[in-house]
């Protein structure tokens, strides 16, 4: 079950965190798989950790012409075939509303969300004629709940759930499905470095009582971008442990 052999995927921010585990568990269960990120250097690093069939395709999703230009080379680069698109990428410029500068909440519209869009634009045009597809964004459970001092990341994570709605209508008949995954708490060096007191209060708000991993993301995904995931499309998985229990 949950077999890819034979598929090929993309990955975008795959260089490290959810990114790489996502980009792991596809090719765990046969993909051939390109990753994509802003770095070249940590890129291909990871590249090379996945075996000699993945290739590492760079590009800065804040440049819509790289972005264009992104699909196209993934599908050369991967012969011809893009059956898998995880649109994982994104940044974050906190501040609040009232200090928000337009640069904050212009860079992460464009990367989170307007880049995704074009992505899924680019992929359609290959899947469709296969009639076959798997689009899964990376949205996040902030994009539900919301969070003080990320009215940018908020809506750009919203954002992704209500086009992967409307897209997952427009490609159904294709056979190709659109989905999110919206991951809660991801353990990381970041969450690791917290103070005891902090995390005791974070891990307070999480029913499971423990941070999620990027295997818990990465297996989401697989699933979701599995023939056996055939009948479900315009879906957010939401893996969070409980923390916020949404229909």
């Amino acid at each position: 079950m949950f077999d890819l052999t034979g598929m090929t995927a993309l990955v975008t921010g795959a260089s490290g965190g959810i990114g790489s585990a996502i980009a792991s568990a596809l090719a765990g269960r046969g993909a051939r798989v390109a990753v994509s990120g802003s770095n070249a250097a940590r890129l291909d690093a990871f590249r090379d950790t996945l075996g000699g069939d993945a290739v590492a395709v760079p590009a800065d999703l804040s440049d819509p012409a790289a972005v264009d230009a992104l699909v196209p080379a993934a599908v050369a680069a991967l012969g011809g075939r893009l059956d898998i698109l995880v649109n994982n990428a994104g940044v974050t410029r906190d501040n609040l509303a009232m200090r928000m500068k337009d640069d904050e909440w212009n860079t992460v519209i464009r990367v989170n969300l307007e880049a995704a869009f074009r992505l899924i634009r680019a992929a359609a045009r290959s899947m469709m004629k296969q009639r076959f597809g798997r689009v899964v964004s990376i949205s996040s459970v902030v994009g539900a709940t919301g969070n003080p001092g990320q009215a940018n990341y908020a809506a750009s994570k919203a954002g992704l759930v209500g086009m992967s709605k409307a897209l997952a209508q427009e490609l159904a008949s294709r056979g190709i499905t659109v989905n999110c995954v919206a991951p809660g708490f991801i353990r990381s060096a970041m969450t690791d470095a917290l103070p005891d007191a902090q995390k005791a209060a974070l891990l307070g708000r999480i029913p499971a009582g423990d941070l999620g991993t990027g295997a818990d993301i990465g297996a989401a995904v697989v699933y979701l971008a599995s023939r056996e995931a055939g009948y479900v499309t315009g879906q957010t998985l939401h893996v969070n442990g409980g923390m916020a229990m949404l229909s």
